[in-house]
């Protein structure tokens, strides 16, 4: 993407099979995210190593969700993890759940391994001559999102704020507040945008995000003043130009997160049981939903 500058794509984008990217330079790497599984995360490794000979390691986690960190491990006890202060708490309290979600899934030996250091609003690494920008934007995906900024070089890692080619994901975080978070990302200007899934994209992947947020606002409104339940108001609509993004039951848990917001207007609303409401997206796809991790 720019001298230096490597995003690490696995297709097709779809549950835990997240994007992480490398910034090399003469002392290291800077590796954003890491993978869910042991497997994969090592692959990803020797893909930084064979970038980078250099031994200097920091793993940048843009949020807390384990196809983003469980992989912190593999880059070994001297690599430096850094990432949201929140984004620490909610890896130490959730741990590994997310493996009980596919209990069939190859973990491997993975680990819970919390950043090394946090930082609250912005943290800019220098790398090489090279400046990277941690911004915290406030609640979007989660309520501790980090993306990674070049300003020279005009690069975005947006985490999974922005998933090219993927349902939108709001469970864990605010329709509100991912609004706003697209508005200060389109501010940037940047020129390539890489999501914490999906291919790459430039800043139009921006507005495929915000039409499905506004779009499932509506949704929302008009399900709670027919009566119905957030699984029921998901049957029965039509998605429309939504269609053919991958993951649509996630549909299910943004409509939980929706219809909270309609009557709850705070900038961070408060967590939904996560268990519960993956069931009824379950039941919604009418099975467990694929994880190629």
């Amino acid at each position: 993407m720019a001298d230096g500058v490597h995003a690490y794509l696995q297709p097709d984008g779809g549950w835990c099979l997240n994007n992480a990217g490398v910034i090399v330079s003469d002392e290291g790497a800077v590796v954003v995210d890491t993978a869910a599984t042991e497997r994969r995360a090592l692959r990803l490794k020797e893909h930084v190593d064979a970038l980078a000979p250099a031994p200097h390691r920091t793993v940048v986690n843009t949020h807390f969700h384990g196809d983003h960190t469980f992989g912190n491990g593999v880059f070994g006890p001297d690599a430096t993890v850094v990432a949201h202060a929140l984004t620490r708490t909610d890896m130490a309290e959730t741990g590994l759940a997310l493996t009980g979600l596919w209990p069939d899934v190859e973990w491997g030996r993975i680990e819970v391994v919390l950043p090394d250091i946090t930082y609250s609003g912005a943290l800019t690494l220098h790398t090489g001559g090279r400046r990277v920008e941690l911004l915290h934007l406030g609640p979007a995906h989660t309520r501790s999102d980090t993306v990674v900024w070049l300003p020279e070089e005009r690069v975005l890692f947006t985490g999974d704020i922005v998933m090219p080619g993927c349902t939108p994901f709001v469970l864990m975080g605010t329709v509100r507040g991912s609004l706003e978070t697209l508005r200060r990302l389109r501010a940037l200007e940047p020129v390539t945008v890489v999501g914490g899934h999906g291919p790459l994209a430039g800043p139009e992947a921006f507005d495929t995000t915000e039409e499905y947020l506004l779009w499932l606002r509506k949704v929302a409104a008009e399900g709670a003043a027919a009566g119905l339940t957030a699984l029921e108001t998901a049957r029965s609509c039509d998605l429309g130009p939504f269609a053919g993004l991958l993951d649509p039951e996630r549909l299910v848990g943004n409509l939980h997160r929706a219809r909270q917001e309609l009557s709850d207007d705070s900038a961070s609303a408060a967590p939904l049981d996560v268990v519960e409401v993956f069931g009824e997206m379950v039941t919604y796809h009418g099975r467990l939903p694929d994880c190629h991790a």
